[in-house]
């Protein structure tokens, strides 16, 4: 380490960071947002230390119990979905609360309630007990208002009128990487103070030529996806060399989507397991804002309009060079030309 950086002195935290953009983007910011965002940060820092001591707390392995998806849970999952919600509920700025974890919405009697929280507690919590990368994934929409109680109405809407996303990563370090809709930004937790750092500025996709996927799905890919699959798996030499894109995998979303957000390329989830609300609307939020697209295949992601709260679609995010390929081979499919 140089000495500049032992001295370094430009430290932003995700306090000052949330406190700063709210006040760029509106000069009518109550502070609501912020202090909701904050108590999301407390909530990851807790989760955070619990996947860490996850052994030793003997909270590692599954329950007897399967959530609303028909999943098992895993005792982190319970754990962690408990954390979320009752910090974000001692906020007093949430109104509606909608969990992977719960079959239905989380109503909260609040005067200063102003905002939807979906939110996904443990992303690949199945990956726990061999040590994988996991993380919690959220989103945020504002209460439509008009001095309606707040309803069913107020999270059943497209993407495109969230007003903050981000996931919070559990691995080697944890990392929350956050969107107001004004870039995309990275924060460390620095385990000595407690506090998370800005240390990944404006985020962009990176050029790499990398691509994530189940293949053990490959039973049920359409023709689109697998003529994608062959084009990149088996492209054409160029003067004698052949460019095959590299294939990295994990199984936990915000692992995969984190790597996709850092070195570029394209995560692809086809068979529509993923949740729109709050896997597939924040991630698609922050790709967006990172440079990339993110698409169903033949729709805009940010534009579907969720039907119920647990609705599932499926997704493509990375660059818009690689997204564009599976849309126009999706036209192609739709046209009988493929």
């Amino acid at each position: 380490m140089s000495k500049s950086e032992e001295l370094r002195t430009d430290i932003v935290t995700l306090t000052s960071h949330i406190l700063a953009q709210q006040q760029k983007l509106s000069t009518h910011a109550t502070g609501d947002l912020s202090l909701l965002l904050s108590a999301i940060g407390s909530a990851c820092k807790w989760i955070s230390n619990v996947v860490r001591k996850a052994e030793l707390l003997k909270v590692i392995g599954a329950t007897a119990t399967t959530n609303v998806q028909a999943e098992t849970q895993q005792k982190l999952d319970i754990l962690s979905n408990e954390i979320f919600i009752n910090l974000i509920k001692g906020s007093g700025r949430a109104a509606i609360l909608v969990s992977e974890e719960n079959e239905d919405a989380i109503f909260i009697d609040s005067d200063r309630g102003k905002y939807c929280v979906v939110f996904d507690p443990l992303d690949g919590s199945s990956n726990i007990d061999c040590g994988v990368s996991v993380g919690t994934i959220f989103g945020i929409y504002h209460v439509i208002g008009n001095g309606e109680k707040p309803s069913f109405k107020d999270v059943l809407r497209q993407g495109t009128e969230m007003i903050a996303s981000g996931y919070c990563m559990y691995g080697s370090s944890t990392i929350l990487v956050l969107t107001v809709g004004d870039g995309v930004d990275g924060f460390t937790l620095d385990p000595n103070t407690g506090e998370f750092l800005l240390t990944h500025s404006k985020i962009k996709l990176g050029k790499k030529k990398i691509y994530s996927i189940n293949e053990g799905n490959a039973h049920a890919f359409d023709p689109a996806v697998n003529a994608y699959l062959k084009s990149i798996k088996f492209p054409e030499p160029v003067d004698g060399k052949v460019n095959a894109y590299t294939a990295r995998y994990v199984g936990s979303m915000v692992a995969d989507m984190h790597r996709t957000l850092l070195y570029g390329g394209i995560f692809m989830y086809p068979t529509g397991k993923l949740r729109v609300l709050y896997e597939c609307f924040p991630m698609s939020m922050l790709v967006e804002n990172a440079g990339g697209k993110a698409s169903t295949g033949r729709k805009r992601m940010l534009e579907v309009v969720p039907e119920k709260l647990h609705a599932r679609a499926p997704i493509f995010l990375g660059t818009s060079e690689e997204v564009d390929k599976i849309e126009a081979l999706y036209k192609q499919l739709d046209e009988g030309k493929l």
